[in-house]
């Protein structure tokens, strides 16, 4: 199994970017998808989900209107768009794959495969 993250960069607050993460080795449509990040000297968190089952994704309460998930069954790929970017944004932002039940979604435990990371840095 392989998740492949990428789209991190360097932007500057109130910036835009899009991260994408492309799996291979797995059945996509099977899983639910996650962002979670990581900022330095912090755990990791949960960003936004989007389930196998389809319905309205998750987000966490400080990305709400701001990010959106997605993904792509066809192309094996989940993306995270990233509007109005603060500098607290700054982390690296992990794909992962999962078959979590509703109230362990913003678990990293939940997660079974994770990408290598892409980081994401906003300056103010």
């Amino acid at each position: 199994v392989q998740l492949q993250a990428s789209g991190g960069g360097l932007v500057q607050a109130g910036d835009s970017l899009r991260l994408s993460c492309t799996a291979s080795g797995l059945t996509f449509s099977q899983y639910d998808w996650a962002w979670f990040r990581q900022a330095p000297g912090k755990e990791r968190e949960f960003v936004s989900a989007i389930r196998r089952s389809g319905g309205r994704p998750y987000y966490a309460d400080s990305e709400k209107g701001r990010f959106t998930i997605s993904r792509d069954n066809a192309k094996k790929t989940v993306s995270l768009q990233m509007n109005s970017l603060k500098p607290e944004d700054t982390a690296v932002y992990y794909c992962a794959a999962g078959t979590p039940v509703l109230s362990y979604m913003r678990e990293t435990t939940a997660y079974k495969h994770w990408g290598q990371g892409t980081l994401v840095t906003v300056s103010s």
